[in-house]
């Protein structure tokens, strides 16, 4: 079994420029100074030589299926770990079957009920509401794992917040109520606003241990025909796929 191990970068100003991503550059927007960013990456992998082990995570923030990326999953029988909101959850009945009918695949974990970002004292991020208070986040995170425990029968263990950036003092307020931050070590399409030939590539340049991001609620944006192609390549590489319930946090 693979281990987990987490760090936390911080996004900030210094000496007036802002240190960023490239994930993040691409979506013409900054995250506020002193904000977290978690990078999680898989360790222990027991991966032999030229292979790689890595973890597939999958944001259903609002919005619809993207069949294309879920086919794939399923066409390949490739493990993945799916991050659903309770409002992703209300809105798309017949991908929530989909994906229930093929719990060999698909395990969905908790994030947020209403796509709320852990950022204490409001305001907006990427165009998202911040949660912007220690009440309102707990509610976020208590009220998405319930909306997951109602439709799968499963409690969820794992958390990523909306937009996956933290105010510090969200991040342990969310492991004092049992999950893990679910960070990233590979943004596979910058928040769906990548083409289809940067997304496939970025996907098949994954190293052992990465745990790559990418978004399956964006059916109509040519980055999920990139993440179906890198599936396939990633797939044919002999490349071996874990999910994050299945792993050991450290």
């Amino acid at each position: 079994m693979c281990d987990v191990c987490t760090t936390v970068s911080r996004r900030f100003f210094c000496g007036g420029a802002l240190t960023l991503p490239l994930s993040r550059i691409a979506r013409g927007q900054a995250p506020t100074a002193g904000l977290l960013e978690p990078q999680l990456r898989l360790t222990n992998t027991n991966s032999p030589p030229n292979s790689r082990t890595v973890a597939l995570t999958f944001d259903a923030c609002p919005g619809h299926f993207d069949h294309r990326i879920a086919d794939t999953l399923v066409r390949y029988n490739i493990p993945a770990t799916i991050f659903v909101t309770g409002l992703w959850l209300r809105g798309n009945p017949q991908g929530l079957a989909y994906l229930l009918a093929r719990p060999d695949i698909f395990t969905l974990e908790n994030h947020g009920a209403q796509h709320l970002p852990p950022i204490l004292g409001g305001g907006k991020i990427f165009g998202l509401t911040s949660a912007g208070t220690p009440a309102a986040i707990r509610a976020e995170v208590q009220n998405g794992a319930a909306a997951i425990t109602a439709a799968t029968g499963r409690a969820p263990g794992w958390y990523r917040g909306a937009a996956a950036i933290y105010s510090p003092q969200a991040i342990p307020l969310i492991e004092a109520l049992g999950f893990g931050i679910g960070g990233y070590s590979l943004s596979a399409d910058a928040g769906a606003s990548l083409p289809h030939n940067v997304v496939a590539q970025r996907m098949e340049n994954a190293r052992d241990g990465d745990v790559i991001i990418g978004h399956i609620n964006q059916p109509k944006r040519d980055s999920g025909a990139g993440i179906a192609a890198g599936l396939v390549a990633l797939h044919n590489s002999g490349t071996r796929f874990v999910r994050l319930n299945e792993l050991t946090r450290t």
